[in-house]
């Protein structure tokens, strides 16, 4: 299925994002962690993290471990990438990602 195919759906206005952290968003019934890195980057990943099976990872710390870009569960540290979600400390405990852009200042996720 390529980018046009996706089902996009609003989340909020990308000023509603602060730069270098995150919010949270319920969408067909999943709960979606988007995360605006700088001015203009966002990502989207699952928001339960696996290792603590609970809806936080849009409250961790946004940052880099060297070509990374890496948010860190507010419960047990470990660092999810951003662009893969991968965990980096348990891979097993990787998480989903999801396409997402800006069309008009609104921002979009693709479920």
């Amino acid at each position: 299925m390529n980018r046009h195919d996706l089902h996009w759906n609003p989340v909020c206005r990308l000023d509603d994002i602060v730069p270098d952290t995150g919010v949270c968003a319920l969408l067909d019934e999943r709960h979606v962690a988007i995360f605006r890195v700088g001015d203009d980057e966002l990502y989207a990943i699952d928001n339960v993290d696996p290792n603590a099976r609970a809806s936080v990872l849009s409250r961790g710390l946004v940052g880099n471990l060297g070509e990374r870009i890496v948010v860190a569960s507010p419960l047990y540290k470990h660092h999810f990438d951003l662009r893969s979600g991968e965990c980096l400390e348990v891979p097993e405990h990787s998480v989903g990602t999801y396409a997402v852009r800006v069309e008009d200042d609104t921002v979009l996720v693709a479920i």
